[in-house]
């Protein structure tokens, strides 16, 4: 009977590494977000307008005056619709500013007032966000991001 557990936490723990892997890859041909999965896309819009919203605002638009510092020195929330440039970055860079925070990904001094969310959302549930995020682009604009997730698979 020990045996078998240990089979399974063996089984799960490969599942786990290998959807890791596919994560931080961007597996699959459209990339790691799933914003024609309505299941994820209705998580990820429940996850936005309890942690995000604040601050990108509940119709994505983001704060004032996004593109010049604030008062204290920090850039304010930028947009996530398609005025700003959050599909400007493929879903692995988007994933990493998410998961670990801009401060850590961009590096240097860089200061933000964006917090890492890797001990408050696991990593399915900022693929939902992400994928809530990207749902409500426009189509041309959602096809210029899958050429980007595109070009990064070929550079690698």
């Amino acid at each position: 009977m020990m045996r078998w557990g240990l089979i399974l936490a063996v089984v799960i723990s490969a599942g786990v590494g290998l959807w890791t892997v596919l994560v931080l890859s961007g597996g699959g041909e459209a990339g790691l977000l799933r914003p024609a999965d309505a299941a994820v896309v209705a998580q990820g819009q429940s996850l936005y307008a309890a942690n995000c919203a604040a601050c990108h605002g509940e119709g994505l638009n983001g704060q004032p005056d996004w593109r010049s510092p604030g008062p204290d020195g920090l850039m304010p929330a930028p947009p996530h619709d398609e005025s700003g440039h959050t599909w400007h970055h493929d879903d692995e860079t988007l994933f990493r500013l998410t998961k670990l925070g801009p401060a850590a990904v961009v590096g240097g001094d860089y200061e933000s007032a964006m917090p890492a969310y890797e001990d408050m959302l696991s990593d399915e549930e900022i693929v939902a966000v992400l994928s809530y995020i990207k749902s409500t682009w426009p189509e041309e604009i959602r096809t210029r991001h899958d050429s980007l997730n595109a070009a990064r698979r070929k550079s690698k």
